[in-house]
């Protein structure tokens, strides 16, 4: 992926890969300092987050800052030989503020009110929150922006909890009536009439999620409360940077697949992602995982770093269950692999109180170290010696999987089929391609796709006319897209389009979705040379044109036997393929090695045994350093390519060993 970055990106450039963790010397008195910066160096940390939840204690009264202590701590980490990542503490206010303004405190959908002791407490669309929370940037970043010991900052943590307050009632009116312009057209594009729902001034639209409501306005809110969350984060990386050296980058911590916000929208306004990866259950899926860091990678398209990640357990799921010995270690590997170039654990010590006592940690309470720690300092050491190799290299890949904000909230409203999961589908049209160890950019729909020569979209269920014409031409001008079931249904408002799916696409496509069906069963399906299965979801095609092809028909069935499933079409110099199911594993790897025939890319790589993966970096004068990993308990064959200069191979002979890994380079 080419290392492009938004318009106003700092000049920050990635490090040698780094690894650290996040340090809380406030809860600890300074004494202990020293022996845990000590360790910090012995386990090769060259990176540490300060102060994301320290607002009480650099501000313990209203506008008396005391940054001694933090200045102190800066200088401990620099002594040790690390960079430091100021995190604004602006996700857990201080009492003094709540109690004198307590309409800064979140109110939840049903009305109940934010007590302070949590996190995360305040209301984003609070003016007064804004203004201390700007207050406390604005001093952080005078007095640390030009410190060439701090690397970059993050701004809040884990964003994403909406309020609905009365402050967003007021905001959620004037966003109303700026993208409608007036009640009339609110009410036009809502179909409002539909269960006299018809509105008389913005101000009387209900800000509520709940699900009985218009999905428009559910749609609505969902964006009003990410448009609301960008300028949170925007108007914090707009004060830094107007204080700060440009080699200091500014990002925010994402976690998994946030449902509460668009991501593509708020990493809009920063130089670089991040993501707190985590694994409640200690299982991970490893394709799950990759296309994670292949969505994070997609953000701002460039590199990205893991802020947070487990050391072992955490303790907030449902079961703590830990890592397996040798785990933490390939999930530091994996993630390098999609694009990573530094990985903190979370965290270094475990609190003596608080919340969080059950969560893994580098060391304990007592400060000696876990039973992780030298899996941790193997890996450090392990991508330290990697890193004169990997630097500035990033995946590359022709291949791209569109992912729409709006149509996974759309779908959320009205699943249909109770087994629907966005996510999921997004996970079983990756898999193939994972699995094939084909790299793929996950991107937001106004991506620019000049690049990729297939575009996968499934689920694009809401589907602006700009987007279907953006593609219309990206199509005609020798581009793949395939759409997957439920695309084209929806318009931007999310109305049902008048022409049936694919919508605005449909004429292209020169077919027609003419039934969707819910399954509560799985019906059997072949196309392409192949048998398999669908589930959850099924849509019957219809051609219109007569160079429209039908791939695949359904073989049982009750409204679908014999009918399409799936329909291809060339049109210019491209192509345009429609699946209507949710299909098995075989049928989506048999389809998926024809779309990349079909865009021209050649013959797919064979599919690799199930646990293991093998993913690319590509370096700027063509050098290829590729990663095998096997995630699984046996043993797996795998023969480096002649010529090829290993970094790191765990075993001998013509296997990767359980929890193993390689590294290799090819020259171009």
């Amino acid at each position: 992926m080419a290392a492009s970055a938004p318009d106003h990106s700092t000049d920050f450039k990635a490090a040698p890969l780094s690894v650290g963790a996040s340090w809380y010397p406030e809860q600890w008195p300074e004494s202990a300092w020293p022996a845990d910066l000590d360790r910090m160096e012995q386990a090769g940390f060259r990176v540490t987050r300060l102060a994301e939840f320290a607002w009480a204690r650099i501000e313990p009264e209203d506008g008396i800052f005391d940054f001694a202590w933090l200045d102190r701590a800066i200088a401990g980490a620099a002594a040790h030989g690390m960079k430091v990542v100021l995190g604004t503490p602006t996700a857990a206010p201080p009492i003094w503020l709540t109690e004198a303004h307590p309409d800064v405190l979140r109110v939840n959908d049903d009305g109940t009110v934010e007590r302070h002791g949590t996190r995360r407490q305040f209301s984003f669309a609070s003016p007064t929150y804004r203004r201390y929370a700007d207050r406390l940037v604005r001093a952080m970043a005078a007095r640390y922006g030009h410190d060439p010991r701090v690397v970059g900052w993050q701004v809040d943590n884990e964003i994403g909890v909406p309020s609905y307050d009365e402050a967003a009632h007021r905001q959620w009116a004037v966003w109303l009536g700026k993208r409608y312009g007036s009640i009339a057209e609110l009410n036009r594009r809502w179909s409002t009439q539909y269960w006299s729902q018809v509105y008389q001034r913005f101000d009387q639209v209900p800000l509520t999620l709940d699900r009985e409501q218009n999905p428009a306005l559910l749609l609505d809110v969902r964006r009003f409360q990410s448009a609301v969350w960008a300028d949170y984060v925007g108007e914090q990386a707009r004060t830094i940077r107007a204080l700060a050296d440009k080699r200091q980058f500014v990002t925010t911590n994402f976690t998994r697949w946030n449902n509460n916000f668009d991501q593509y929208a708020v990493a809009a306004r920063l130089d670089m992602a991040t993501w707190d990866e985590y694994v409640p259950d200690g299982r991970p899926d490893w394709v799950a995982n990759a296309l994670h860091h292949d969505l994070v990678r997609g953000f701002n398209q460039r590199n990205f770093w893991i802020m947070e990640t487990q050391p072992g357990a955490v303790n907030w799921g449902k079961n703590n269950r830990s890592l397996d010995p040798g785990a933490t270690r390939l999930l530091a590997w994996q993630a390098v692999a999609h694009g990573a170039d530094a990985i903190l654990y979370w965290q270094w010590r475990s609190a003596p109180g608080g919340q969080e006592q059950y969560h893994g940690t580098l060391v304990g309470a007592d400060g000696r170290p876990s039973a992780v720690f030298p899996e941790i300092a193997r890996t450090a050491r392990e991508l330290s010696g990697a890193s004169r190799d990997l630097a500035q290299t990033s995946p590359n890949a022709r291949v791209a999987l569109l992912y729409s904000q709006d149509s996974r909230w759309a779908n959320d409203v009205q699943r249909h089929a109770q087994d629907w999961d966005t996510v999921r589908v997004l996970t079983d049209w990756y898999r193939p391609f994972a699995r094939r160890g084909v790299t793929v950019d996950v991107l937001g729909p106004g991506a620019d796709l000049g690049r990729y020569k297939l575009v996968i979209a499934p689920a694009l269920t809401v589907l602006p006319a700009a987007l279907a014409d953006r593609l219309t031409d990206w199509v005609r001008a020798g581009g793949h897209l395939v759409l997957g079931p439920r695309s084209g249904m929806k318009d931007a408002d999310n109305a049902l389009w008048p022409e049936r799916q694919p919508g605005p696409l449909a004429r292209l496509l020169g077919a027609h979705v003419s039934g969707f069906y819910a399954l509560d069963a799985s019906h059997r399906v072949a196309g392409e040379g192949q048998t398999g299965a669908v589930s959850t979801w099924a849509e019957t095609l219809a051609t219109d044109s007569a160079d429209a092809s039908v791939t695949a028909r359904y073989l049982d069935g009750p409204w679908l036997k014999g009918e399409p499933v799936a329909v291809t079409r060339p049109v210019g110099k491209g192509r345009i393929t429609y699946v209507g199911g949710l299909l098995d594993r075989t049928m989506q790897d048999t389809f998926s090695v024809q779309w990349v025939r079909q865009a021209g890319m050649g013959e797919m790589p064979v599919s690799q045994p199930e646990f293991l993966e093998v993913s690319d970096r590509l370096a700027p004068d063509g050098k290829t350093y590729r990663f095998v990993i096997n995630h699984g308990e046996a043993p797996i064959d795998y023969v480096v390519p002649e010529g090829a200069s290993v970094i790191i191979r765990d075993g001998i002979g013509g296997a990767v060993p359980p929890q193993g890994i390689i590294l290799f380079a090819l020259e171009n």
